[in-house]
């Protein structure tokens, strides 16, 4: 028995219960269609935001791995070059005085400064200062002389025969006045004063080396447990 064929502008959704059952059948299948869309949107929306979110992850732990990896790959040249440096660094800070030599340094500076030329109105040694791998001494100075006298003095210093290294620092150089000083008879006119301090250095012998190591480790371990 055939069933009757329907036209859809006759069908009453009112009354969907007297439909053919043909037009049932294809309402359901529509019906079930919409749902299965519909689902398939809700469930799968979320998981393309997520894969999306993975992909970029992906993206970046790509680009991270290969600059780790090239780094991993400069790691050996790089601590070659460290060790290097390292031994340099050692070799010219044994250049530098020793502790013992320092007191016999700044008198051959003082003694340089004498032979020059110069006038010592004040040579004055201060407290010795130890830094993470040397020890620099500040000297307060003032000195007379000439132009060219204060050119062989720094050329007195270059030539002594232990490396010595002088920085200035908070330093006035300036016309002088011949009625100041220690002996205003010895400056001639047109002398020249100096005045501030210089800082000459020296290396730390492994004593040192190892109590300046110990104290950076206390320090760092009292820093450590005052955190919270």
């Amino acid at each position: 028995m055939s069933q009757k064929k329907f036209n859809i502008n006759e069908l009453d959704f009112n009354d969907i219960g007297n439909w053919p059952q043909q037009a049932k059948v294809v309402f359901c299948v529509l019906i079930a269609l919409v749902i299965m869309a519909v689902s398939w949107f809700l469930l799968t929306s979320g998981k393309r935001e997520e894969l999306a979110t993975l992909e970029r992850r992906e993206t970046e732990l790509r680009t991270e791995f290969e600059k780790e990896q090239g780094r991993a790959v400069n790691l050996e040249p790089l601590k070659q070059q460290l060790a290097q440096m390292e031994q340099v660094l050692q070799q010219m800070l044994r250049q530098l005085p020793s502790k013992t030599e320092m007191p016999d340094l700044i008198i051959d500076v003082s003694q340089t400064a004498l032979s020059s030329g110069l006038v010592n109105e004040l040579f004055e040694p201060e407290a010795e200062q130890v830094r993470e791998f040397y020890a620099e001494k500040p000297i307060k100075l003032r000195m007379v002389g000439s132009y060219h006298q204060f050119g062989a003095f720094v050329s007195g210093v270059a030539s002594l025969p232990r490396v010595v290294i002088l920085t200035m620092h908070d330093i006035n150089l300036k016309p002088k006045d011949p009625k100041t000083g220690i002996n205003p008879a010895s400056i001639r006119a047109g002398a020249l004063e100096l005045s501030g301090t210089v800082k000459t250095y020296r290396y730390l012998d492994e004593a040192e080396m190892e109590q300046q190591e110990k104290a950076a480790a206390e320090k760092a371990a009292a820093e450590q447990g005052g955190k919270p």
